[in-house]
């Protein structure tokens, strides 16, 4: 099982309104909070993200296209959730990737929305079943 994973983010206010609210929409709750960092979890499982003191690279933003993260995929309960949070997505800060192929981006057996925020990370919220 994945114990946690940190995202290191260029504007820690705009990671926390994009992030939480899908992390909340998909029933992460809040986990911790200091000035650099937030962080939700969902059972054992948390996700940080943190604008460190440590990070190179100014205010760049990620690039799922260089090595390294491409994106997170996490499970929706069903279709109408995908649905419903790649309609509100957004207002929350994210855009929809390949919108000619949504939902099926990953093929005629996945049903599933490939989202970008501002920040250039990507999730990928797959429908169950």
């Amino acid at each position: 099982m994945l114990h946690h994973v940190e995202l290191w983010v260029p504007d820690l206010d705009r990671a926390t309104a994009s992030w939480g609210w899908l992390l909340g929409s998909l029933g992460w709750t809040p986990y911790q909070d200091w000035p650099e960092g937030r962080s939700w979890r969902l059972g054992q499982t948390y996700l940080v993200i943190e604008r460190s003191p440590a990070m190179r690279g100014g205010d760049a933003g990620h690039d799922r296209m260089r090595p390294g993260l491409n994106h997170l995929a996490f499970h929706a309960p069903d279709r109408a959730t995908v649905d419903a949070l790649t309609e509100a997505a957004p207002a929350h800060g994210w855009t929809l990737l390949f919108p000619d192929h949504h939902p099926y981006a990953g093929g005629p057996d996945r049903y599933a929305a490939y989202l970008e925020n501002e920040d250039g990370f990507e999730a990928e919220l797959v429908a169950r079943g």
